[in-house]
């Protein structure tokens, strides 16, 4: 395969190889276009112990081994860079335990092998476009709202530019648009397996960062920068066909159009949805997101075109294209293990026929509970996550020992940064006690 790249390395000004930490970041190493024979071959060092939830000072000697069918060319305003992705290995070569795209290609093998099961996978991406990365009173790009087209949209030149040097590299979109705050943006991308849906994933981060910088702009990805603003969501939609390449989610003679298998993936979402939370909303901003009528989840529940639901079943005329829409994952966590829970949590639920209950009826913004914790609603907190996430033998036991005990204590950590920090909105109002 390295032969058939060579051409292409030469027409390159520098070759750099992706993967992410645990948290998600982006990681990566350049490598000179001459000397990648080699990097091959064995791989690229690094230490473990800089990069969150990879290894200990004691044990940090990793490897990063380009994939060469990830290859892309992308052409950038001053640069041509060679794209790929990177596994994370030992140094012996052994896969890492650590390594969230090794959790993805388990569950998918794992699916197809045990209930002969393949995916389609698509997250619309959604990320504001901002003035500046620094704090300010005003860092809009725009005042343009849901769909919006015109010289308001400032963000739309950077926006088709984003998705044209997407394009040039053989990555093309479906649809394009404003998002309903000013300033935020969606892309969507055409439907993939999900492994592959992830690696995109984390090509198009580094893109929309990238082509916005070369714009005088500056694109974010976390999940609620903004008070009184809807949040930047990473919807999931998921389908699942058989070896035949038929559709499994579909039955016409069902309620719904939802055959059992369907029924009881759903069910094991919504099961663990709790104790997974963690995963799916990484950070301890994203539950500031988890707000009644601001278009996030709040409820554990599903809905046939009820975008108030946890998990949405939008309506679709061809069988090929039944699918659910997942609504609680935002783009600040790791896509790699958001992709593999998801898919696990649903296979779990096939393997022990959960029931997902009935679909709600009406909108869920109205609901709200008197008490600090309800079972019944998605996790208010970061704690409250990593609480559900610290008792969930589930979590435990698809992650393996090594990869939840790394993440968890990142989690924690982060948790008691944030705990523990003073805030300027505690000194306006508690200075004066």
């Amino acid at each position: 395969m390295y032969r058939k790249l060579k051409e292409e390395f030469s027409d390159v000004d520098v070759v750099q190889v992706f993967t992410t930490d645990l948290n998600g970041r982006n990681i990566s190493l350049q490598v000179n276009p001459k000397n990648v024979e080699s990097f091959f071959d064995r791989g690229g060092g690094f230490d473990g112990s800089s990069v969150p939830g990879q290894g200990s000072v004691d044990d940090s000697d990793k490897l990063i081994i380009p994939l060469s069918e990830s290859f892309r060319k992308i052409e950038f305003a001053n640069e041509k860079l060679g794209f790929l992705i990177g596994r994370i290995s030992e140094e012996h070569g052994e896969r890492s335990s650590c390594d969230p795209r090794s959790l993805l290609e388990k569950v998918l093998d794992q699916a197809e092998a045990e209930f002969g099961l393949r995916f389609l996978a698509s997250p619309e991406h959604e990320f504001f476009l901002l003035t500046d990365d620094e704090f300010s009173t005003d860092i809009h790009s725009d005042k343009a709202g849901y769909f919006y087209a015109g010289p308001q949209d400032k963000g739309e030149f950077t926006r088709r530019k984003i998705v044209q040097t997407l394009g040039n590299s053989g990555i093309h979109f479906e649809k394009i648009h404003h998002e309903v705050p000013p300033s935020q943006h969606e892309i969507n991308l055409a439907p993939l397996d999900p492994l592959s849906v992830a690696d995109r994933t984390v090509l198009f981060t580094y893109v929309a960062h990238r082509v916005a910088y070369e714009n005088g702009l500056h694109a974010t990805f976390m999940p609620k920068p903004f008070n009184g603003q809807n949040r930047s969501a990473l919807h999931i939609h998921l389908s699942a066909q058989d070896k035949e390449g038929k559709p499994v989610f579909y039955d016409s003679s069902a309620e719904n159009d939802l055959s059992q298998t369907a029924k009881y993936f759903i069910g094991g979402i919504l099961k663990h949805a709790r104790e997974t939370s963690i995963i799916m909303a990484a950070t301890f901003n994203s539950y500031k997101a988890y707000i009644p009528g601001r278009e996030a989840p709040v409820v554990r529940g599903w809905g046939c075109k009820n975008r108030s639901s946890m998990i949405r079943v939008p309506y679709t005329i061809d069988p090929k294209e039944k699918r659910f829409e997942i609504r609680s994952p935002d783009p600040a966590g790791n896509i790699y293990l958001q992709m593999a829970t998801l898919i696990g949590m649903g296979l779990e639920g096939i393997r022990q026929k959960t029931d997902c209950g009935k679909p709600d009826i009406g909108s869920n913004y109205g609901k709200k509970s008197t008490r600090l914790w309800d079972k019944n609603f998605l996790p208010k907190s970061m704690f409250e996550a990593l609480v559900e996430a610290e008792k969930s033998k589930f979590l435990k036991s698809f992650l393996g020992s090594t990869l939840y005990n790394h993440y968890m204590v990142l989690k924690t950590e982060e948790w008691e940064g944030y705990r523990t920090y003073v805030t300027p909105r505690e000194h306006r109002k508690n200075l004066s006690t």
